[in-house]
């Protein structure tokens, strides 16, 4: 089953915004990811990361620049039946205005 998700990313007052994709014990089991950069005129970078508490991140992709129009494809298997981990995309911005990406969970 696939998941959605529209983001737009940090204020004009932070430079960046954290959202959870993925809770911890979700139960969901995905091969894949695509991110999309929909805005219009600006690129953004991507941190996309699982973390247990008390552990850490451990990054998927780190500062990755996407820009405007392109789509990153990453096949990778995550589980989060477990209860441990949760999965986390960050977005930063690269200019003045506010980032934009569709996330597809596959």
């Amino acid at each position: 089953m696939a998941k959605y998700f529209n983001i737009t990313g940090a204020s004009s007052a932070a430079a960046e915004l954290t959202q959870e994709l993925l809770p911890p014990g979700d139960g969901v089991r995905i091969s894949g990811i695509s991110l999309t950069n929909v805005h219009a005129s600006t690129t953004c970078k991507v941190d996309l990361y699982i973390e247990k508490k008390l552990t850490g991140k451990f990054y998927i992709l780190k500062n990755v620049s996407l820009p405007v129009g392109v789509t990153l494809l990453h096949d990778f298997t995550f589980s989060n039946e477990t209860g441990e981990y949760g999965l986390y995309i960050k977005l930063t911005k690269t200019a003045s205005e506010t980032p934009a990406v569709d996330v597809i969970l596959k």
